[in-house]
């Protein structure tokens, strides 16, 4: 919860060159094998106790799903960095951008989805482990390794599509 917190706040900032929020952006030396980091491997986990429950956020009522289901969704999205890196996530993990992982305000925690920038056609898949985010008109939040793979990071946003993996 404490990235979702941190990411309230650097999302009400101005952009900076390099499509990234105030002091967040690519860490001084990212891995060489960021282009060949592999998708994890979808799998059947149980859903994690607290992260699941309905929840506000400035004023917004959210409803995580209760369980692994078909969902589809169009929309924008952006990526968070090394202001975040090494920070607990709603799952209670430590989020390590150089993993391939996401934050949605609603799909389960744990889960997979499968995400395809619209433009180019780049697909990854990404475990969701952190709610977020909470920036109008943001649909979810990729680790900085699934906006690389995506090609998102110079931009700092795209449009994608969002689609759960169900085992």
């Amino acid at each position: 919860m404490a990235v979702v917190l941190a990411l309230l706040a650097a999302c009400s900032s101005s952009p900076k060159k390099g499509g990234y929020y105030k002091d967040d952006g690519p860490g001084s030396s990212p891995p060489s094998n960021l282009d060949r980091l592999a998708d994890p491997k979808p799998r059947s986990e149980p859903l994690h106790r607290f992260a699941n429950r309905p929840y506000e956020v400035f004023g917004k009522k959210y409803v995580p799903l209760a369980s692994v289901q078909t969902f589809h969704q169009r929309g924008v999205a952006s990526w968070y960095g090394k202001r975040f890196h090494g920070q607990k996530t709603a799952s209670g993990e430590t989020y390590d951008m150089y993993a391939m992982t996401a934050a949605h305000p609603i799909l389960p925690i744990p889960s997979y989805a499968r995400i395809t920038h619209v433009k180019s056609g780049k697909q990854v898949i990404v475990r969701i482990n952190d709610r977020g985010p909470f920036h109008s008109g943001r649909a979810i939040d990729l680790s900085y390794a699934a906006a690389h793979r995506l090609g998102l990071i110079g931009t700092g946003s795209g449009e994608v599509e969002i689609d759960s993996i169900v085992r």
